[in-house]
């Protein structure tokens, strides 16, 4: 069994090194994102120099590699709380593959797409109302590390009002994402006091106007 867990946390490391970000920029742009933009190999920076039809793919993969990682943990006979802390390993594997890809360098993004892959295997409904709340704080806001802490910070709560306080590692695992998440954007969050960080418009162009 413990070959066969590594094996599988193997396999979750390299589904989520798979660079979407880089592949599809290099291959259809002819650019390394992490070039650009805030250097960041994830659907987010895409979004902003690539634009739309870039990043939805790239989101869309990077959520699928995470969503496949953690689904990895139904290749065992683990049941109850065993599978429940197999799918958290490889949630961390896919994670660790996406900040850190074996195919690109070692140099990849802040995992957010990867990771809400990863929590759809293991709470969906939470994480859709996760997903909500990132898109109505980004929809008013205009800035998707704002609406990311907001959705990360709120998973917690969800779970609690959707399974119950019966389930209490799923509430230590939304507690956990959600300080992951201030961790990872804690850039964003000094630039967002200075009043220097990004927006990002989904549906309509930036006005010149506006900085």
């Amino acid at each position: 069994m413990g070959l066969e867990i590594s094996l599988l946390l193997i396999g979750g490391y390299l589904l989520g090194s798979i660079p979407s970000a880089v592949w599809i920029g290099r291959k259809f742009y002819g650019i390394d994102v992490r070039e650009h933009g805030s250097h960041n190999a994830g659907a987010t920076n895409v979004l902003r120099v690539l634009g739309r039809r870039a990043a939805l793919p790239v989101f869309v993969i990077d959520a699928a590699k995470g969503y496949g990682a953690v689904m990895l943990a139904h290749c065992t006979d683990l049941t109850g709380d065993s599978f429940f802390f197999l799918k958290i390993a490889l949630t961390a594997a896919a994670i660790l593959g996406h900040i850190f890809p074996l195919f690109a360098g070692f140099k990849g993004g802040k995992g957010v797409a990867t990771m809400t892959g990863c929590m759809l295997a293991i709470a969906p409904v939470p994480v859709l109302l996760g997903f909500v709340t990132f898109m109505a704080v980004l929809a008013t806001t205009h800035y998707v590390s704002l609406g990311s802490m907001a959705g990360g910070a709120l998973f917690p709560v969800f779970i609690l009002l959707i399974d119950g306080s019966e389930s209490p590692y799923k509430i230590v695992f939304g507690v956990v994402v959600a300080l992951v998440l201030v961790i990872t954007h804690r850039k964003n969050i000094e630039r967002l006091f200075k009043g220097t960080e990004n927006k990002t418009y989904l549906f309509l162009r930036r006005r010149k106007k506006e900085e």
